[in-house]
């Protein structure tokens, strides 16, 4: 599949590239991840200055219109520069759920500050034992007057350190593995009795666990319905985080090929044997069927088409093997080098086996996807 982009798509994609070509190369993305916060606030008003947080939003709330093909551009170039700000968590997933589910209000009091990008969001869905099962959860909420009273616990919440709000997932009724009676709920990342465990992840950005004992939440879309919202949402992510992986692919062939040229053993340049270029056309075919089946489930998401998240839950598995594939390879093709943290490559390495475990890791999307193909 070979997408033909229009004028508007095309000088999207010339834009982020020149931006992060002149802002973002390797040294800065170091410096930025090694800083006290983990990210870069005057980076991300860049995105926000460019039209990046505003291109995936409809025009009715204020954004671009680009939909999951803007969406799969940003991405693909932000995996290409490993850029660690959070545009999956708060634009694709938050953004996305408040303007799926979220009351006329809320799209109008949460969105521009999004767009403008002046505040931060999170999802805390994840908890311990609920392996990738949006249903899977013990966190309660009861009504409290206009608001919800939240109590329990969250883990491994990507972004949470730096996010003004949170879009946490709490049972309203039910039991722990029933998919109805769970909810969604907009809670202040500050609030009161709301305490965080933050830690660096693999891949150098941060992440917490979340404790809520008593804290108040604003119900987002309608109470009880919450798991298909995040069923969704996480196909949504899941799009995003494919074109990501097929970016930071990408750049490995390139760089194991460039390696391949000046590195030297028993007197000629390695990419002269036969057999470690059978190994880099493997890495390029696996590259070219993930970028295929990513461009594939762009345009999916882009019609909703039949069957999304069967597709979805395929794009996630084969991506996700083929990107630890190729960034196996390009590791062990650089020899020990590739483990350095001065060179790109184990980033690349890294932040591919971070992907390959948000929203469901392969295994669990094989699994799922026979699930679905034998429901259908």
């Amino acid at each position: 599949m070979d997408i033909q982009f229009t004028e508007e798509q095309e000088l999207l994609r010339s834009s982020i590239q020149r931006l992060l070509r002149d802002q973002y190369d390797f040294d800065a993305r170091r410096k930025i991840v090694a800083n006290e916060e983990g990210f870069s606030r005057k980076q991300w008003a860049a995105f926000a200055e460019l039209g990046l947080l505003a291109a995936p939003f409809t025009e009715a709330v204020g954004g671009l219109g680009g939909g999951p093909l803007s969406t799969m551009i940003i991405m693909q170039e932000f995996g290409r520069h490993l850029v660690v700000e959070p545009f999956v968590e708060t634009v694709v997933v938050a953004g996305g759920l408040i303007e799926q589910i979220g009351s006329d209000q809320q799209k109008q009091s949460f969105i521009p500050d999004i767009v403008a990008g002046t505040k931060i969001w999170a999802l805390a869905w994840t908890e311990k034992g609920s392996r990738f099962d949006p249903a899977t959860v013990t966190t309660t909420a009861r009504r409290g007057g206009n608001d919800y009273i939240l109590t329990g616990e969250k883990t491994a919440v990507i972004a949470t350190p730096w996010a003004d709000y949170l879009i946490v997932s709490a049972r309203t009724s039910g039991h722990r593995h029933d998919r109805g009676g769970v909810s969604l709920f907009v809670v202040d990342r500050h609030a009161a009795n709301l305490d965080l465990q933050s830690f660096r992840t693999i891949d150098g950005r941060r992440a917490a666990e979340i404790s809520l004992r008593e804290v108040r939440g604003q119900l987002l879309g309608k109470e009880g319905e919450g798991v298909g919202a995040l069923e969704s949402c996480r196909d949504r992510a899941i799009g995003a985080l494919c074109a990501e992986t097929v970016g930071a692919m990408g750049e490995l062939n390139a760089a194991t090929l460039e390696y391949s040229k000046t590195r030297k053993q028993f007197g000629t340049t390695i990419g002269s044997f036969q057999v470690l270029q059978h190994r880099m056309v493997d890495m390029f075919i696996a590259h070219q069927e993930a970028l295929s089946l990513m461009q594939h489930l762009s345009l999916s998401l882009e019609s909703t088409e039949a069957g999304l998240s069967r597709l979805a839950s395929g794009a996630k598995s084969r991506i996700g093997y083929a990107g630890k594939f190729v960034a196996d390879q390009a590791v062990q093709l650089h020899g020990g080098m590739g483990m350095t943290d001065e060179l790109n490559v184990g980033h690349y390495f890294k932040r591919i086996s971070s992907i390959n475990i948000q929203f469901g890791d392969p295994a669990y999307h094989v699994l799922r996807f026979a699930q679905l193909d034998t429901a259908a």
